[in-house]
């Protein structure tokens, strides 16, 4: 009895704990760094405008100013992201993926859209934005240039050069070229190309027109200024990635910022930065020696990706010399990043969506969901189809589980009687449990293997359904809109009927009861644990689930709703057949 009694307080303390943390911790923590927020705009340095450090070059020198930082949060002194596309003359991009503009100062990437994605499932809500110049909110933006040879006093362009055109517009089936004359006898030519998804080309080149040979090299960087707001979630990576030297590198931005400066060496490769969905990154010609970097500036708060190209340009007198580079911009579909690897040759540019260790399980589980989807034109039930079709290839696995739980449910009675005979004895009442087991060919162990070979692809499934777009604003029926977002209801407001909208901790919807009632089921099935302690924590699991899962994406809780469904009702057929009843008695 004081077993039991202690047991109730300790649960009753966890769930003290977890509601009290989230509402005496979180939101005054919340409330605080609003209030930072709103202080730190009055700071009178304009980070947005500080110089970029461009490879191969001496760093500018930083301060510290606009040191304080809250993910998400607006660079201070900035203006709005309109007002900020007005600064300078700009050449528009319009392709069926991306619309924006190129800034003619710098010939910086800064301003792009995504056409094809929307902020909510409200399909008259803004584009997703995904880059723009400095001086807005939140400057994020590509730049390609130029380094020196060591010692070397030739006028380059930078981020302030104004770059000349005829063109008025970059599309899949029209290039943009740029010059500009350093009067002093080169000539430097840039052109963009861009395809019909979110792949640039940079040709960069420069006209020698003096009487000795010029070597220079280029370089790419993309420039993030603030942290932004992320999943924080420990299957997910969120910041600077690449694949340099055929490895995937990549660092989060807090550990960057500690870090200060990462650096490679590589042949070819690709690096940027990622967030959940959308990516943007610099992808250098694939036979160059580059040397790459994540670095942080504490001055704005930015974070750098780079490449600066170690073999160089050789123009000779009179000649012309370039090269070629590209950029990727956009969102993280699967097949545009698996077309794009195969037609520029990009090592294990797939990677850019963080498929986890189970990768070899992960993207065919992808591949099939998206043709069940297909197929069946509801994600929703697509993901039910594809959990039936794991069911039937574990079925061998599972049902010998389950035949083997059966005769442990059928062994319960005598299990008991063992114990109270022998309660005192451990050994003795060990070796009279080994004999029936022996005698009934009964395994305590054989239900483990299929929920061991279950695991890893469970979570294969849930990494498909967090990290990849294919959930995204996907509708299912009812109330749920979005598979990729959590239940919108909650049982603490009798699902709507009650105008009031509980805070966040306590949104336990309708489906992650129903996954509660279908784990608590379940466990009725499963033979129960001798220790009286140990059953009681195991009937408070399904409300510790319950909780867990209401803040999960809808379609995962979908996916252990009807799975444990299936379950428990091949197990119950076995157990029929058996002749073993929920009970465990014989029937």
């Amino acid at each position: 009895m004081s077993d039991q009694k202690n047991l109730i307080i300790a649960i009753i303390l966890c769930f003290v704990i977890i509601f009290g943390f989230q509402y005496f911790y979180e939101a005054p923590k919340l409330k605080s760094e609003q209030e930072n927020q709103a202080a730190t705009t009055t700071t009178t340095s304009d980070a947005s405008n500080a110089p970029t450090n461009v490879p191969g070059q001496a760093p500018a020198a930083a301060t510290d100013a606009a040191k304080t930082d809250i993910p998400g949060a607006a660079i201070p002194n900035s203006v709005t992201r309109a007002e900020s596309l007005t600064k300078a003359k700009r050449v528009q991009i319009n392709t069926p993926s991306l619309n924006g503009s190129i800034s003619l100062t710098g010939g910086r990437l800064d301003d792009l859209k995504l056409v094809k994605f929307r902020e909510t499932i409200d399909p008259q809500s803004p584009e997703i934005k995904l880059l723009s110049p400095a001086g807005s909110p939140h400057p994020y933006y590509a730049e390609f240039g130029w380094s020196p040879a060591p010692g070397s006093t030739i006028k380059l362009p930078t981020a302030s050069t104004i770059w000349n055109t005829s063109g008025t517009e970059l599309t899949p089936e029209k290039p943009l070229e740029l010059t500009w004359d350093n009067g002093e006898g080169l000539v430097f030519h840039r052109t963009i190309s861009v395809d019909e998804n979110y792949m640039f080309s940079v040709e960069q080149a420069v006209q020698n027109n003096t009487g000795s040979e010029v070597t220079l090299f280029p370089y790419g960087l993309i420039s993030r200024h603030g942290t932004p707001k992320t999943a924080n979630f420990y299957i997910l990576h969120e910041g600077p990635i690449g694949v340099l030297n055929d490895t995937l590198e990549e660092i989060d931005y807090d550990d960057l910022a500690e870090a200060g400066t990462k650096s490679f060496s590589s042949t070819g490769g690709w690096i940027g930065i990622t967030d959940k969905f959308w990516l943007t990154a610099l992808v250098p010609d694939q036979k160059s020696k580059v040397k790459a970097r994540f670095s942080y500036a504490p001055q704005g708060v930015r974070y750098q990706t780079d490449f600066l190209n170690q073999d160089g340009v050789t123009a000779a007198p009179g000649s012309r010399a370039g090269i070629t580079n590209h950029v990727f911009s956009g969102a993280k579909e699967v097949s545009v990043l698996d077309a794009d690897e195969k037609e520029y040759g990009i090592s294990r540019f797939d990677l850019a969506i963080d498929w986890g260790w189970f990768y070899f399980l992960t993207k065919p589980i992808y591949f099939a969901l998206e043709f069940l989807n297909g197929l069946i034109g509801n994600l929703g039930l697509a993901i039910m189809a594809l959990t039936v079709i794991i069911k039937l290839l574990l079925l061998p696995l599972a049902h010998k589980s389950y035949v083997s739980m059966s005769k442990m449910k059928r062994l319960q009675p005598e299990m008991v009687k063992l114990r109270e005979q022998y309660g005192d004895d451990k050994q003795k009442l060990n070796q009279e449990m080994m004999a029936l087991y022996k005698r009934e060919k009964a395994n305590p162990a054989a239900g483990c293997l299929p929920i061991m070979m279950q695991v890893p692809i469970f979570f294969a499934l849930y990494k498909v359904l967090f990290v990849t777009l294919l959930m995204r604003h996907q509708p299912f029926f009812g109330w749920i809109h979005d598979l990729s977002a959590p239940d919108p209801t909650t049982i603490f407001n009798l699902f709507g009927l009650i105008p009031w909208t509980p805070p966040q901790f306590l949104m336990i919807g309708l489906l992650p009861l129903l996954m509660g009632i279908s784990m608590f089921l379940q466990q009725r099935l499963n033979p129960q644990p001798a220790d009286p302690i140990q059953a009681k924590i195991f009937m408070f699991m399904p409300i510790f689930f319950t909780y867990l899962l209401a803040h999960f994406p809808a379609g995962l809780v979908i996916y252990w709703t009807w799975n444990n469904i299936l379950s428990m009702t091949q197990q119950w057929f076995i157990m029929r057949r058996m002749g073993v009843s929920v009970s465990g008695q014989k029937t």
